[in-house]
């Protein structure tokens, strides 16, 4: 069996100031999406698209500030609502007490989503088009956050065979050896979902489809990965024995779904 790694969370001290791991893999999740990005206006349609709708760095600057705020917001709010509603509803103001940890994918892509819409109508350009330029950017920056969580030792995985050569000890997990789960969670949502969004997404696709493709696969990727990961004690699992982040991967693949076949029924138009 394998022995998490011992990492201390703090990268750097420096007097009173504490640079985390956890926080700079959310700074190299940013500057992945600005490298991306950038590539991505050289791929069909952006990279023909001209006069009031033509898109530019200063657009990738503005949605990545946008798509922060909404990841931020969008993801707080998301885990106080949907794992825990009861207890911040009697302890509204412990909502603001980000440091104290708590956010959740599923509302951090809703927060994006607002962004997006907000962005969409700021620079007049239709909003299938910006998720479309969106999308394939988001799942190197979902890898960085899983090496985030498997340094700090979270989101630790269900108990595994012994004979599994790369079950792990979690250090605050007991003894039992258990699942990489955020291995898994890197190389499913990271790092498979963006070699199939990127080569996908380099083609011309009807408006749209791009967006549903990313809803589609990080919900069956992440639905998957689920079963090797530990529910949440304060929920453990639902009904028909799904956690509560399986359970919300499953409107993500029915909305992509209808996404994907609205799109085809409609004109190409990027109009």
């Amino acid at each position: 069996m394998l022995i998490q790694p011992l990492i201390n969370p703090v990268a750097l001290q420096i007097g009173p100031l504490a640079v985390h791991w956890y926080g700079l893999t959310y700074l190299a999740a940013f500057g992945f999406f600005m490298f991306l990005g950038l590539r991505r206006l050289q791929h069909p349609p952006f990279a023909s698209v001209t006069g009031v709708g033509a898109w530019s760095r200063r657009d990738v600057e503005d949605i990545l500030f946008l798509g922060v705020m909404g990841v931020v917001i969008g993801g707080r709010l998301g885990y106080c609502l949907f794992y825990k509603p009861g207890y911040y509803l009697a302890h509204p103001l412990e909502v603001f007490a980000v440091w104290q940890g708590g956010m959740s994918f599923h509302g951090g892509m809703l927060g994006v989503a607002v962004a997006s819409f907000w962005f969409a109508r700021s620079r007049q350009k239709p909003w299938l088009q910006v998720a479309d330029f969106v999308v394939p950017c988001v799942p190197t920056g979902l890898a960085m956050g899983r090496i985030g969580n498997f340094i700090n030792g979270e989101l630790w995985g269900r108990i595994a065979s012994p004979d599994l050569a790369w079950a792990m000890v979690f250090r605050g997990a007991g003894n039992a050896p258990r699942h990489p789960s955020q291995i898994y969670n890197f190389l499913l949502e990271g790092v498979v979902l963006f070699v199939v969004l990127w080569l996908y997404a380099r083609k011309q696709r009807r408006q749209g489809q791009v967006a549903a493709a990313f809803l589609m696969g990080y919900g069956c990727l992440r639905f998957f990965a689920e079963f090797f990961r530990e529910p949440d004690d304060f929920l453990g699992l639902l009904s028909l024995g799904l956690s509560m982040g399986q359970w919300l991967c499953l409107p993500m693949v029915v909305v992509g779904a209808i996404l994907w076949l609205f799109a085809q029924r409609r004109p190409n138009s990027l109009l």
